[in-house]
Formats: structure tokens, C-alpha cells, sequence
């Protein structure tokens, strides 16, 4: 609780020359900032969980209460259960909030940052291949959101695995429900001929959305785990190159409080054996080692999104070396 009025406030004047800027209604920006706060506090709340664990078990440790535990003939084991117990009702409330509140919060907070903060962000798309029903594919090497138009469009009909026709244009834009086709070529394919239609304009209609040929790159953020899943596998029959980009948040919805988990683990290990420096020393450990998963969380999630590299992998990555960290201190700790 004291690092999110800190983390709202540097936010706040980070923005607050592009919210006056673009006149942004003061309930606009209220309401913004809720959503900020949400969607960071469900990524930060492992390091804020962790840094609250070692300055309490830093005190006691300091006061040699600690000792006072282990001396009386109480287990280290007994000494960490209660820790494991308030870790895993955190973890599982975090669950729960990951999974009601903040998909809602994440849509308000990009939508809320591409409308005022990144104009024309996420507005271009390039080489998109999309499946839209069990026959139809297309193609287009360029869209551009922002006036609704594609380049070098190419629509292929298949029945079964045989290809009927192909519509090809240099150009596809999209008003009033109507698809303009500029330089359209139409081949359909008979058993033993083609028939090719050529026209410099053509207006007709297809049983796809525009949009559709520019997924948003953060819509995974905004479905529940449910619906993610579904999102999931409508996107991969449709062939979008995105895919990696929403693996990587599906697992994410569980490899963030299993990672509050494991810190808690790190926290009572470090900071329950007494140092001559006090609590500054566990509390800078503690910082480290809280970069340091940051740092790989964001290394091995963006090299997923960016590559063929397993979104799986890359998520758990940070969480199973943090683990094995975990598991060696806990084990220097009993000694």
C-alpha cells in the first residue's frame, strides 16, 4: 500500500504535460489511473509481497527473535509454515483478481493509451495471413488502420483441398460496409480451364471484418483465462504471426503468483539469519534479487514474442531458476 501512491504519483508526472495536452476529461484520467494502478500492482505485487516479507522477517531477525524461535526447539520448517500458509492465500487471491479485475482494467488502460498517450501506435500492419473461415484465406502485405485500406490483396476460395478461385487486387479499402477493390483480378479454376475476370474498380462485400486484418496486439491482456484460451486456438486456424504474444500472457496469468510464492520462500531465507549490517543489507539483497527476475521476466518474454523460442519456456524460465535460488538458501538457512 505505500508503494502504490508512489507508483501513481511518478506516473502521474510522467503524463500529466500529454493529459493536458490532449484536454483529457479530469473523470477520463481518474478513471485511467485506476486502471493503472490494477494492472501494475497484479505485475508488481510479487516484488511488493517479497520486499514486505524481508523487512518484517529483518526485524525479527534483528530483534533475535529468530534465534529465540529456533532455540525454544521449534523447527525452521515450523518457523516457515505460517510464511508458506499467508503466501498461498496471497497467491490465490491474486488468481482470483487476475482472473475478474484486470482484463477489465488492462482494456481500459490500453484503450486509454492508444486514444490520448499513442496516436497511430498499433495502426500499421504488415504481410498479414489470416484463415477467416473453414475456405477462405487472405492476404494483405500492408494494412493501414488508421484509413482502413490494404495493399497487394489476395483472397484464395478453398473447397476441402482444392482451390476454386483467387481475387487478387493492389489495393482493398473499407467505408459504409462496402470493400473497394482497385486493379481487381479474379481466377477460378475449372477442371480443365480458367476463367480470369479483370477490372479497374470493383465494390462488393466479404463475410469478414476489416479489423480482422489487424488483430490488437494487446487484446490477450483483456480476456479472462477462458476466453484467452478460445482466443487462442480461433487465432492459431486463422494462422496469426501474433501467437507467441499471447501464450506469453496466458502463462503469465499463473507464472506471477507461483513467482510471489517462490520470493516469499527467498525473503524468509535471507533475511531470518542476522547480519552484522542489519536490515539495509537483507533490504538490498532483496532489491537485487527483485531486479534480477524483473530482468529476465522481460528478456525471455520479449524474445519470445519477437522469435520461434517456446512462450512456455521463456515464461517459467525466471520462476525455475528463482526456485532452485530458493531452495539453496532455504537449505543454508536450516543450518
Amino acid at each position: 500500500m505505500l508503494f502504490l501512491p508512489i507508483m501513481v504519483t511518478v506516473h502521474i508526472a510522467e503524463k500529466i504535460g500529454k493529459i493536458i495536452a490532449e484536454e483529457v476529461p479530469f473523470w477520463e484520467t481518474i478513471i485511467y489511473l485506476g486502471d493503472f494502478t490494477q494492472v501494475f500492482t497484479n505485475f508488481l505485487f510479487p516484488i511488493f509481497l517479497f520486499i514486505s516479507t524481508m523487512f518484517f522477517t529483518s526485524k525479527l531477525a534483528n530483534n533475535t527473535e529468530v534465534i529465540a524461535f529456533l532455540s525454544s526447539g521449534v523447527s525452521f520448517n515450523r518457523f516457515l509454515r505460517p510464511y508458506i500458509i499467508g503466501a498461498s492465500l496471497i497467491c490465490g487471491g491474486a488468481l482470483v483478481f487476475n482472473a475478474i479485475f484486470v482484463p477489465n482494467a488492462a482494456a481500459g488502460f490500453n484503450e486509454f493509451q492508444y486514444k490520448y498517450f499513442k496516436r497511430g501506435g498499433d495502426m500499421e500492419t504488415t504481410n498479414v495471413f489470416r484463415q477467416i473461415n473453414d475456405n477462405d484465406y487472405v492476404f494483405v502485405s500492408n494494412y493501414q488502420k488508421t484509413n482502413q485500406t490494404g495493399y497487394d490483396f489476395t483472397l484464395e476460395h478453398f473447397e476441402g483441398n482444392v482451390l476454386k478461385y483467387k481475387i487478387y487486387a493492389n489495393r482493398i479499402s473499407f467505408k459504409d460496409s462496402v470493400y473497394t477493390l482497385s486493379q481487381y483480378k479474379k481466377r477460378t479454376i475449372l477442371e480443365n480451364s480458367e476463367i480470369i475476370v479483370q477490372q479497374s474498380k470493383l465494390d462488393t462485400v466479404f463475410d469478414f471484418d476489416i479489423d480482422e486484418l489487424t488483430p490488437t496486439t494487446y487484446i490477450a491482456e483483456t480476456l479472462s483465462y477462458s476466453k484467452l484460451n478460445e482466443y487462442i486456438k480461433t487465432e492459431e486456424k486463422r494462422g496469426n504471426a501474433n501467437m507467441n504474444i499471447y501464450l506469453v500472457e496466458k502463462y503469465k496469468r499463473t507464472s506471477i503468483p507461483v513467482s510471489a510464492f517462490i520470493f516469499t520462500i527467498i525473503a524468509v531465507a535471507v533475511s531470518s539469519i542476522k547480519k552484522r549490517g542489519g536490515m539495509g543489507v537483507n533490504l538490498a539483497i532483496g532489491i537485487v534479487i527483485a531486479m534480477s527476475y524483473m530482468f529476465l521476466d522481460k528478456v525471455f518474454g520479449t524474445i519470445a514474442e519477437k522469435s520461434t523460442f517456446s512462450p512456455w519456456i521463456a515464461v517459467w524460465t525466471p520462476n525455475i531458476f528463482f526456485a532452485i535460488v530458493a531452495l539453496f538458501l532455504l537449505r543454508n538457512a536450516r543450518r
